[in-house]
């Protein structure tokens, strides 16, 4: 089984715990971990853009991965929001199992 970790960046605290929940809920994410406010800086429209945004973190398998992303892509407010996903090499078996046990198969 490969398990994956996704990230995604938000500036409204209150929406990212309401999309974590949602994804934890649905199972599509065993866990979610938003971090503090942290810089983003990036290109957009042009311009260098400065902005204070979270990161939330989700643990899951990677056969869920396209469900996630449509999830996320659905209830996030910006219009072309970071949905990344890192491939998880090693982990404890304990953990590992408990994604596995805390998400859901394919629809």
């Amino acid at each position: 089984m490969e398990y994956i970790i996704v990230l995604c960046t938000i500036n409204d605290l209150e929406k990212a715990k309401e999309i974590a929940k949602i994804i934890v809920e649905e199972k599509l994410a065993a866990c979610a971990n938003i971090l503090p406010k942290g810089t983003s800086i990036y290109f957009w429209k042009e311009e260098v853009v400065e902005d204070e945004e979270y990161l939330m973190i989700f643990k899951t398998r990677k056969m869920l991965f396209e469900e996630l992303k449509f999830k996320l892509l659905k209830l996030h407010p910006y219009d072309t929001p970071e949905v990344i996903s890192v491939k998880i090499d090693e982990g404890s078996k304990n953990y590992l199992d408990w994604i596995s046990s805390s998400t859901r198969d394919i629809l």
